[in-house]
């Protein structure tokens, strides 16, 4: 096996391009993410967390298969997994921690309310950094001011969610809640795991799988585990989820839910990939500012904000741009690839993978003779999943609540221009590997 010192270092101009290419799909991922947690108020409806939970994962869970098939084929994709079968267990353990953690964040809305949940749980940009730090080794050699830009950039991030949140808490008038301390701990809690899962989609693009190969794995842990939980907590036969499951006027509003949150992950896994785990959740994590403009400018939630609440809104919005900004500047240095590079091979001497072939995917270089045609079983999973969200779509409901559908459709644009600019970013550097 090839060692660290018989392959080349990246050049400056390739590693400026892949720093660039995370940073805008980390940006990407805040947008659409912050699009997807509206749906978890309908755990006001009189369903349990868990009966949203599992719905949301089923929408997701079909998602999921949908994109990866559509890009690249499940020929590429089981051949990917095929040759790296050890990474497909820590693909469903990442699934499992995810399961959890959503679980934890619709409690955490029910008892505190989304401005409070959601800084809280944003927070796992914290946690990330430091696994990042101590298994992986990011951010060794980058030098004091990089290390400086990505550590003060990600604790701006939280203190602007954290201020983001208290406005929005104030200016809609937030009663407090009876069960406002478990709320809190589930919000802790959706950090701690959240913060965690990023470990083995970290370990997974260091061996050089494509996301989309890893993301298919990761949903059998994901609905895996929703299952087991909504059965084994909720009540079994007698979870609210079997009602749910027959409101369709409501199930699609929470599958298309899970569909944004996807396009938004799968940006997310991307980033982590081209950025590392430091760089890349503080990014997406920017959901906080385009959740609020919903909430905000669609929902009406700051519509009785005082002067002092708005300039919460103002401040909070400023320092998290100027914590994205500092994150974005702050490219590897050439200690720091080195540092990458040497946990790349150790990773290959555990697993017995050939390190020249995982560099060059690492980077987005394909590898191998794998195929991209596709079959017909791929037509019939998309048509499938599309079929789905029609037959969903069909008996929806808008739920009554008062929006402003201007802004709705200015935020659509962004959402579309997002998807667009952060796709062909991916396609033109990398054909999404």
């Amino acid at each position: 096996m090839a060692t660290v010192s018989a392959v080349p270092a990246k050049t400056a101009s390739t590693s400026g391009s892949l720093h660039r290419l995370g940073v805008v799909c980390g940006l990407a991922a805040g947008v659409w993410l912050g699009a997807a947690e509206a749906p978890t108020k309908l755990v006001n409806a009189g369903f349990s967390p868990f009966a949203i939970s599992l719905c949301m994962v089923a929408g997701v869970f079909t998602a999921r298969w949908t994109f990866p098939t559509l890009l690249k084929g499940t020929s590429y994709v089981f051949a990917d997994l095929m040759a790296k079968k050890h990474l497909i267990v820590w693909a469903i353990l990442a699934g499992c921690l995810w399961a959890v953690a959503n679980t934890l964040t619709v409690f955490a809305v029910r008892d505190v309310g989304l401005a409070t949940a959601f800084p809280l749980w944003n927070t796992n940009s914290l946690i990330g950094l430091l696994w990042g730090r101590v298994l992986f080794r990011e951010l060794e050699g980058a030098g004091a001011k990089n290390t400086l830009k990505v550590v003060v950039g990600g604790i701006a991030i939280v203190i602007a969610a954290i201020m983001l949140g208290f406005s929005t808490i104030q200016g809609g008038g937030t009663s407090a809640s009876p069960h406002a301390i478990h709320g809190l701990i589930a919000a802790a809690g959706a950090s701690l795991m959240w913060g965690t899962m990023y470990v083995p989609y970290r370990k997974a693009y260091l061996s050089g799988m494509n996301p989309l190969s890893f993301v298919t794995a990761f949903t059998v842990g994901e609905l895996g585990m929703m299952g087991a939980l909504t059965w084994t907590l909720d009540g079994g036969i007698h979870s609210s989820v079997f009602q749910l499951a027959h409101s369709r006027q409501m199930l699609f509003w929470l599958f298309l839910g899970g569909f944004v949150w996807v396009i938004g992950d799968l940006f997310q896994q991307f980033a982590t990939k081209y950025l590392g785990i430091g760089r890349g959740i503080p990014l997406s994590n920017t959901n906080q500012i385009w959740g609020l403009a919903w909430g905000a400018l669609v929902f009406g939630e700051l519509a009785s904000a005082n002067r002092a609440h708005l300039t919460l809104v103002l401040a909070g919005s400023v320092l998290m741009i100027l914590g994205a900004f500092a994150i974005s500047t702050a490219a590897a240095s050439s200690g720091e690839h080195r540092s990458k590079n040497e946990a790349l091979e150790r990773e290959c001497l555990r697993y017995g993978m050939d390190y020249r072939e995982v560099l060059l995917a690492q980077s987005g270089d394909e590898f191998g003779s794998r195929t991209e045609r596709k079959r017909w079983w791929d037509v019939a999973i998309v048509a499938a999943a599309t079929g789905v969200f029609i037959w969903l779509g069909v008996n929806a409901v808008v739920p009554a609540l008062a929006m402003n559908m201007g802004w709705i459709g200015v935020l659509g644009v962004v959402l579309v221009a997002a998807l667009v600019g952060g796709g062909w970013a991916l396609w033109k550097e990398t054909s999404f590997s």
